[in-house]
């Protein structure tokens, strides 16, 4: 079993910072769950270009409003507390939050734990023999 406190992930090497968000790490590919878990938060007035090229993310909002964009048809959906949304095709979309958002995330396959996006938007593959099978990419934290 694991048990973990999200203001220890905080204040831990596990919380993750780049532009625009803030994840905290809960489970990472090294606790064998196959998926990675994580908090985020995404700022206020950001527009995040994501594109997870080597990895699937399922998001639920959990507080915060904004709008996110699927490149691949052109269509724009609202973002607000209890609205899922899950990059199943490994799609190139655009995040725009209008208030912070925090949100709860899960990659597969999981991340290793420091990663952050690329110049494309994307988490780089696991490469190491220690592979499971699962890259996970960051969440936001609260």
């Amino acid at each position: 079993m694991i048990v973990r406190k999200l203001q220890d992930i905080r204040t831990s090497d596990r919380n993750v910072k780049s532009k625009g968000w803030e994840s905290a790490r809960l489970l990472l590919k090294d606790d064998d769950m196959g998926f990675s878990f994580h908090v985020t938060k995404m700022y206020a007035g950001e527009e995040l270009h994501m594109h997870y090229q080597n990895h699937l993310e399922a998001v639920l909002v959990l507080k915060g409003t904004g709008t996110i964009e699927d490149l691949g048809t052109g269509v724009t959906h609202r973002l607000a507390p209890g609205v899922m949304y899950a990059l199943n095709a490994h799609d190139q979309h655009i995040v725009r939050p209008e208030t912070e958002i925090l949100c709860a995330c899960a990659f597969n396959p999981p991340v290793s734990g420091r990663e952050v996006h690329d110049e494309n938007g994307a988490y780089p593959a696991d490469t190491s023999s220690a592979d499971t099978g699962a890259t996970r990419e960051p969440a936001l934290t609260d």
